[in-house]
């Protein structure tokens, strides 16, 4: 169950240096970077037979659009979300995300960490705004529009798209990546930043949980590490689906939380599903075994409830396609 509730990066240049992560029952694989193998599509074929139990890895990347897009070369680019919502129409974006999803689908990938709901009208993505771009508005009711389409492409193509990053990071004192950071106000937000999660996330199939902390609410806790944050997200916004981390190996969470195997345990115990581990060290295989060390302890002791990791693993299972009446522990 540890392992399935962890998803680990690695470059799609050479994706068998994660083997013994996906070996040992890994729940995700985040491709990264730009440059893929030869053929893509039969190594995570591969990939995909060596998991012991017999479970399949979400294979996902962030096809965004823009400059974050790992695929471009293999599914198709995409325009900014900020270009989509200026130049196309929602029908444009449904059938691009539709397009680009059928190609995903095709080698292998199941999971799109998009889209952006972000409300941002400034420069960026850099390190000191996370969005810029990546947002397709400032404005909650274009962003919801466009939102939308680019999901219910993603769905047609059977792809499953991930909202993010709840509660909202536009207006956000900087990029989580490499800094600690902090969201507006939580009084702010209720009227701005979560106003696209109200509207998307009840008929989501997963949404991102970000590294800010929230003032107001979660008293300097990274919201990923923050029961107070999640509970706003299932009880206020209505979110049923699964709830995954952002990555947790970042200059936020390090700075909050230096030991990666504490904050696993304290991303489960406050309600997250699944914990992604995504950095730019090429081998993440000692960091996936010792998070997945102290989950399995923590487990073990009761420190997080056996029946809140069942709770998530059958949440997992199910987004991988599982029928429920398969799933027993």
């Amino acid at each position: 169950m540890a392992a399935q509730m962890l998803a680990i990066s690695t470059e799609m240049a050479t994706i068998a240096d994660v083997s013994q992560a996906v070996s040992g029952g890994v729940g995700g694989v985040v491709l990264a970077g730009t440059s893929s193998s030869p053929d893509l599509k039969t190594e995570i074929a591969n990939m995909q037979q060596l998991d012991k139990g017999g479970v399949r890895q979400l294979f996902m990347t962030d096809e965004e659009g823009g400059g974050i897009q790992g695929l471009s070369g293999l599914v198709g680019s995409m325009p900014w979300p900020r270009s989509m919502a200026g130049s196309m129409t929602t029908a444009q974006v449904e059938s691009l995300t539709f397009k680009v999803g059928q190609a995903m689908r095709s080698l292998g990938v199941t999971m799109d960490l998009a889209p952006v709901v972000d409300l941002d009208a400034g420069p960026g993505p850099s390190k000191t705004n996370p969005d810029g771009s990546r947002s397709f508005s400032a404005d909650p009711s274009v962003a919801v529009k466009y939102a939308q389409a680019y999901m219910t492409g993603l769905a047609k193509a059977g792809v499953i798209s991930v909202l993010k990053h709840f509660p909202g990071l536009g207006g956000a004192s900087g990029n989580t990546d490499f800094t600690p950071a902090h969201t507006l106000q939580y009084a702010q937000l209720i009227k701005t930043g979560l106003v696209p999660f109200e509207k998307l996330a009840p008929g989501a199939r997963a949404v991102m949980i970000s590294n800010a902390s929230i003032p107001g609410l979660t008293d300097g806790v990274p919201a990923s590490l923050s029961a107070k944050a999640i509970a706003v997200l299932r009880n206020v916004v209505g979110f049923k689906g699964l709830i995954i981390s952002d990555s947790l190996e970042t200059v936020s969470i390090a700075s909050y939380q230096p030991d990666l195997g504490k904050a696993v345990v304290d991303a489960a115990v406050a309600g997250v599903d699944m914990i992604m581990l995504a950095s730019s060290n090429p081998n993440q295989v000692p960091s996936y075994l010792a998070a997945k060390q102290a989950l399995s302890q923590a487990i073990a002791s009761g420190v997080f409830p056996r029946s809140s990791a069942e709770a998530s693993v059958g949440k997992i299972l199910l987004l991988k396609g599982y029928d429920s009446s398969c799933i027993y522990f």
